[in-house]
């Protein structure tokens, strides 16, 4: 595996949730933190959650309070548990490290739609 390989979008009603998985490759996993980007239509891609190696998280205020990222290292895997999801949060979300993102890793990312 060579670069991350995102999972779990979809279409949800306002308020609803979503959990999204990336599966990171284990060299890249074991010494990076790791980060959840989202880019919707017009906008430039945005960090919303990271997680570091030990497993301190941070997070964007517009997600701050409904969003929880955590990390499988049994699995290589970094989830994104989605809340109260709202219209806005609408956006194709890629996973990659953080705070600089590698271009080599960037996958095909997974939908998100949320819509009444």
């Amino acid at each position: 595996q060579a670069h991350m390989v995102e999972s779990g979008g979809g279409l949800v009603q306002p308020g609803e949730s979503l959990r999204l998985s990336c599966a990171v490759p284990a060299i890249v996993f074991r010494f990076n933190t790791v980060g959840w980007y989202r880019q919707a239509p017009g906008t430039q891609r945005e960090l919303v959650a990271s997680i570091l190696v030990y497993g301190a998280q941070e997070y964007a205020d517009s997600v701050k309070d409904r969003f929880i990222i955590s990390r499988d290292s049994a699995k290589n895997t970094v989830a994104l548990q989605m809340n109260r999801l709202k219209p806005e949060d609408t956006a194709v979300y890629y996973c990659n490290i953080s705070p600089a993102p590698r271009t080599e890793l960037w996958g095909q990312g997974t939908q998100v739609t949320v819509s009444s």
